[in-house]
């Protein structure tokens, strides 16, 4: 990618940090053609981009972490398929009659381990963004979703989802081809499977959208990724009647990996490369395989009754109300 293209997908927190890499690298290439040496001042240069990159990343707000969750270049469920598996066939179709483009799955093998793999996927650029809906699933996609998950059951191979969906498509056809229907049926569906479950939030899970394919044994989430029950537009739109508050909203909402896990709504943070997942999607890759792997051996261990008990009370757990004045996990 040349820096043309960097510009174009640049974020405003991330304008010191690509000014200062982009003086290095001047520096640097004025020197070699000058043959002058300046490892000393390329040295302390590369420190200074290193703190400020720590700087900028580790006091990201709930809005740039949103931000940064959708970023164009941020890795897609395909991307990471790729990166992880030994070996990858994409299975196509609900059978009854639609394949939705938005929702990818099929038999792969992470570690010598056959799975299947599905999750939401997004476009790289606008053509491909209108191709997939945005990474918004019809009531095909979950029905592709379930179907798949089904022969993963048959077959005893571990369930792995990549969420990253700004939420279900909400158009008038989906509702009447049964969007609602379809996911809610994915849930119920999701809860006896027999095999371990793992979901991955990658990006940005929103709403029943990111919940149809959501039900685990474990859910994880990238360290920039997002959760949230609606995307912080909408609920400054409902709230107060104007998008514009939607950095309100994103802070109110919890929708951050942090949040998440203090409230024990997730189970654990996958880390990310110093400045995300979209500047080093290979290095990211290969932490998210590890996570993965680790957790497939743990819950392979338990009995299939023990799985489904926690699974069963993972859930109900989430969403208990606690007293103002008591000591509720995560809130100051």
């Amino acid at each position: 990618m040349n820096k043309n293209e960097r510009r174009v997908f640049l974020l405003d927190f991330e304008k010191p940090l690509w000014e200062l890499e982009a003086r290095i690298e001047q520096i640097r290439r004025l020197a070699k053609e000058n043959n002058v040496d300046v490892t000393e001042q390329i040295t302390q240069l590369g420190n200074r981009a290193e703190n400020l990159r720590r700087e900028i990343f580790n006091g990201l707000t709930p809005s740039q972490r949103l931000q940064l969750a959708r970023h164009p270049r941020r890795p897609s469920t395909l991307d990471y398929i790729q990166s992880i598996t030994d070996e990858w066939i994409e299975l196509h179709g609900d059978r009854g009659g639609y394949d939705d483009p938005a929702l990818v799955g099929g038999i792969a093998r992470i570690g010598g381990r056959p799975v299947v793999i599905l999750g939401h996927q997004k476009g790289r650029d606008t053509k491909d963004n209108v191709a997939r809906n945005f990474g918004m699933p019809a009531p095909g996609g979950y029905r592709k979703a379930i179907r798949l998950m089904e022969h993963a059951n048959q077959f005893f191979m571990p369930i792995l989802t990549f969420i990253d969906t700004p939420g279900a498509w909400a158009g008038v056809e989906a509702e009447k081809l049964g969007q609602g229907e379809a996911i809610a049926f994915n849930l119920r569906r999701m809860f006896s499977f027999d095999v371990p479950i793992i979901c991955t939030v990658i990006g940005e899970g929103g709403s029943g959208g990111a919940l149809g394919i959501g039900v685990g044994d474990r859910i994880l989430m990238l360290e920039h990724s997002v959760y949230t029950v609606a995307t912080p537009e909408a609920c400054a739109a409902i709230l107060w009647k104007d998008a514009k508050k939607s950095s309100q909203a994103a802070t109110a909402l919890k929708i951050t990996a942090n949040d998440l896990k203090r409230l024990n709504i997730i189970d654990s943070i996958i880390p990310e490369p110093s400045g995300g997942a979209h500047v080093k999607p290979l290095e990211t890759a290969v932490i998210l395989k590890k996570v993965l792997l680790q957790n497939l051996d743990e819950l392979s261990s338990s009995t299939i009754k023990t799985r489904k008990e926690l699974r069963y009370e993972k859930f109900r757990k989430i969403g208990i109300f606690f007293d103002p004045g008591s000591d509720c996990p995560g809130y100051q």
